[in-house]
């Protein structure tokens, strides 16, 4: 048993279109474990239940069937196990950037001068210790999903979760944020599961990538480049980042692949 199990996970949704009800299968009998310090990444076109399966794992959906096993427990809800930083950094407006960070600390009952060295510690790991006393609009959008992953990191959960985290930024700051997650990991060696669409940033930092199409898993691809992965931009040039891209999108567009 994995970090993250997911066993025999369904899930269905009911579309109301006037008076018909039209029932959506997102996910089909989904199994799937993710080891210790990993990162594995989840990658498919949109509507192909990858950030369902997330939020199931997350805690935030319920299965229709199957369940979610994360350190030896059945998820039954949200809890201090996993970490959540989503497409959108989320910050609270009114507060500082360590305040932001001090939260989720709050919240799982942490007290004191304790309870700003933590915060502090984990905006230090991102680079922001300099930036703690701003507020969200002082931050830029790379800024602010740095202290995002710092809110999710400082709870120290078993499983960092993140959906699609980068995909709204600008490319240049996209490629430092990518860099900078890889780093963290290598540090604090937690467990990553990671949705994306985009096939780049799959090959940049996962362990395994899961391709999904119409709710299933296509396959799972174990990506072999070398770790540490500190020179992304020789990583992107090199010959075993462009197999391993085409390989992956092999997967994502099947059939069609072989028709071109």
């Amino acid at each position: 048993m994995g970090a993250v199990s997911l066993v025999d996970v369904s899930k269905q949704f009911d579309l109301h279109v006037g008076a018909e009800v039209h029932r959506i299968q997102a996910l089909k009998r989904i199994n799937l474990s993710v080891s210790d310090g990993e990162i594995m990444v989840l990658i498919g076109p949109s509507g192909c239940g990858k950030t369902t399966a997330l939020r199931i794992a997350m805690g935030l959906e319920r299965a229709s069937r199957g369940k979610v096993i994360v350190g030896g427990r059945e998820v039954e809800g949200c809890d201090f196990d996993r970490g959540l930083v989503f497409q959108h950094a989320e910050l609270l407006p009114w507060l500082t950037a360590l305040q932001n960070v001090m939260f989720g600390l709050e919240m799982k009952g942490m007290r004191g001068a304790e309870l700003r060295d933590t915060a502090l510690r984990y905006l230090d790991l991102v680079g922001l210790k300099d930036s703690a006393n701003r507020r969200p609009h002082q931050l830029s959008g790379g800024m602010k999903q740095r202290v995002g992953i710092a809110r999710a990191l400082a709870i120290d959960p078993k499983v960092l979760m993140m959906d699609e985290p980068f995909g709204a930024l600008d490319a240049q700051t996209r490629e430092s944020l990518q860099g900078e997650l890889l780093d963290v990991q290598q540090r604090t060696g937690k467990t990553i599961l990671f949705v994306t669409h985009d096939l780049d940033e799959a090959v940049l930092l996962a362990d395994r990538v899961v391709v999904m199409r119409k709710g299933e898993i296509q396959e799972i691809i174990t990506c072999d480049l070398p770790r540490p992965r500190g020179d992304l931009a020789a990583i992107r040039g090199s010959a075993e980042f462009a197999a391993m891209r085409y390989r992956i999108w092999k997967a994502l567009h099947g059939a069609q692949a072989t028709t071109h």
